[in-house]
């Protein structure tokens, strides 16, 4: 079986996506800084993603964000090893969110 990947994209291209209706963004920062500032979408805290897997089931591609880009590229790496995730599409949005501001 072959290891699947994530992609990471850039502020433009995940800008472009986070609208799409087959598309969910999960910020994996605390929820204190998701309070602070977000580009809206789910706020999962890094500590929580597998318990709450199950509510990102619905959706093609999973666009995962945090502030730097570190917890957004664990959180990719955890989402691609999920078996029956095969056929989705995981992105980390490169440079986090402070690429935005």
């Amino acid at each position: 079986m072959s290891r699947k990947n994530y992609q990471d994209i850039d502020l433009s291209r995940f800008r472009e996506m986070k609208d799409l209706p087959e598309s969910i963004v999960v910020d994996v920062r605390e929820k204190w800084e998701y309070e602070e500032f977000n580009e809206g979408g789910l706020n999962i805290p890094l500590s929580e993603i597998r318990e709450k897997r199950s509510l990102l089931a619905p959706y093609a591609n999973i666009l995962v964000i945090c502030t730097n880009g570190t917890r957004s590229r664990v959180a990719a790496m955890d989402y691609c090893r999920v078996a029956e995730w095969a056929d989705k599409n995981i992105y980390h949005l490169e440079g986090g969110l402070l690429e935005v501001e």
